[in-house]
């Protein structure tokens, strides 16, 4: 039997420009640069990632920036709907000030007693600041241009889009260990039993047809797990239950088991090892392409496929 799943790793999503990626995420929520390398099975696409100081597993999130024209996605049913960072109790009016004056169009409710506030990214990706007091292992960006006191926290939960509940729900309860914790309208949350931040997963059933993937839409959600051994362990529990997962795979960073799970929606298991610094150190994080060993010998020809991009952008004055 798996070991019980303690929370988010990471989210990927789909951006368009990657210049206009990296500045919202940089310069508007002060998330650090973490790493630029590309994707692994598309060596022509960059892979960005953002986080915390040290991107901690939990707090980063990641995107393949797709600048080919009529590559557009469409959200939907079997997609993830919102990523929820957390935030600090007392920093939403700070949030909802700084959001607005980037030009961010914020949308305020309460949730299972909790202050959201939801609104999107460049690309249409939707986003949520939950202010909670929840536990996180995030660890703050000294330059980055949002005070330390006020920074995002890491992940708080991510909402998934399905046409039912009880498929996905069975895969949370039966083998990743999360519980059932409340429902409010047609939102079902789960929370892991293990503990641990990032630990939330909200369901909410949808008549919308099946989404499209491309830019705008969210690619996979990966969630922590504590080594290489424990992957293949969840790789049996799916065969058991007739999903179809991938063999495990070295990112470099972690080693990653994927799987759709029943609504579609493609789930990934990540090691919390080697991390990041495995070709950086803390300080050089994101300072330059990093590039799996297996493709270094082809540097040259890849950095001149890439798309421009000079590196994020923190406006004047912050």
């Amino acid at each position: 039997m798996a070991p019980d799943i303690s929370g988010l790793h990471h989210v990927t999503a789909i951006a368009g420009d990657p210049q206009r990626n990296a500045d919202f995420y940089v310069g508007t929520l002060g998330l650090r640069f973490v790493k630029k390398t590309v994707n692994h099975d598309d060596t022509g696409t960059y892979h960005f990632y953002f986080g915390d100081g040290e991107g901690t597993p939990g707090t980063n999130i990641t995107f393949f920036p797709w600048t080919n024209q009529g590559r557009d996605g469409h959200f939907g049913a079997g997609q993830t709907q919102d990523t929820a960072y957390l935030i600090p109790e007392d920093s939403v009016e700070y949030w909802t000030e700084r959001l607005d004056s980037h030009g961010v169009t914020i949308e305020r409710t309460e949730r299972f007693d909790e202050t959201v506030l939801q609104f999107e990214d460049p690309d249409g990706i939707g986003l949520e600041l939950v202010a909670a007091d929840a536990e996180t292992d995030a660890v703050p960006w000294a330059d980055s241009p949002v005070p330390e006191d006020k920074q995002l926290r890491g992940f708080y939960s991510v909402t998934l889009a399905v046409p039912s509940v009880k498929p996905t729900a069975e895969l949370l309860t039966e083998v990743f260990g999360y519980e059932h914790e409340a429902t409010e309208g047609n939102r079902h949350r789960y929370r892991s039993a293990a503990g641990g931040f990032g630990s939330v997963i909200d369901l909410v059933e949808t008549d919308d047809e099946y989404g499209q993937m491309g830019v705008g839409t969210v690619h996979h959600v990966a969630f922590r797990a504590e080594g290489v051994e424990v992957l293949e362990v969840f790789r049996d529990e799916y065969l058991e239950r007739g999903l179809r997962p991938s063999e495990v795979i070295d990112r470099v960073y972690f080693h990653a088991l994927y799987a759709r799970e029943p609504n579609g929606i493609l789930f990934e298991i990540s090691t919390m090892e080697p991390g990041f610094t495995v070709d950086e150190s803390v300080d050089e994080l994101g300072s330059s392409l990093a590039l799996p060993e297996w493709v270094e010998d082809e540097r040259e020809t890849i950095e001149r496929q890439l798309p421009d991009f000079d590196g994020p952008t923190i406006p004047e004055g912050e």
